[in-house]
């Protein structure tokens, strides 16, 4: 039989529940540690014994479930698959993933506003940044492997997996713009889609 959490287990994760909610609901700046701490139901001081600080909290926030995540997303890639195939597999999975989750989307955002987070010390944004770097590396992968199989065009892996990634973040960006859903005419699967096709004609080899 598993034993029970903890008591500072089970606290830590109240913070991390409480924390995510009023990081979604007031964003970064308007985020008040003490209102953490009232729907954690635990002391103010209770959150410091844990996370030196707000920034710290957020940075905890954007990295849970990494490895769940990162595990499902290894788990889409079947190298029996073209690799056409196979980066339409990982995008599918990424926009399904994030559309169903938009609070936790709308939380990573803000990592790209140093007006709201501040300079970040280096040992949080590298922690941040090592959770991307393991899913671009997946597609990276793909893309190299399929390089070599002659599936693909000669390129950069590393640097195109970046340029895809930014663009199917930026469509699914969308789904919080309104104004520009009405623009396209469009449903936002349907532009994301068509989106990795125009990448992929641009890679796949002749």
């Amino acid at each position: 039989m598993p034993k029970p959490p903890k008591r500072s287990e089970r606290s830590r994760k109240k913070i991390l529940d409480s924390a995510r909610a009023v990081f979604f609901e007031e964003g970064f700046e308007r985020a008040n540690l003490d209102e953490v701490a009232r729907r954690a139901g635990l002391a103010k001081g209770t959150i410091y014994r844990h996370f030196d600080s707000k920034a710290e909290l957020y940075v905890e926030v954007l990295v849970q479930n990494a490895d769940t995540f990162l595990e499902r997303m290894q788990r889409v890639v079947d190298p029996k698959d073209s690799a056409a195939e196979q980066i339409r597999r990982l995008a599918r999975f990424y926009f399904d993933h994030y559309s169903s989750q938009l609070e936790y989307f709308r939380i990573f955002w803000a990592i790209d506003n140093q007006r709201l987070i501040g300079e970040l010390p280096p040992n949080l944004v590298a922690k941040v940044t090592a959770v991307w770097k393991r899913a671009l590396g997946l597609l990276a992968g793909v893309i190299e492997r399929g390089i070599a199989a002659e599936e693909l065009l000669p390129c950069d892996p590393w640097l195109t997996a970046n340029v895809v990634w930014v663009g199917a973040n930026a469509v699914i960006h969308t789904l919080e713009v309104p104004a520009r859903r009405e623009l396209w005419e469009r449903d936002v699967a349907k532009v994301y889609g068509e989106t990795i096709e125009l990448y992929l004609r641009g890679l796949m080899a002749p």
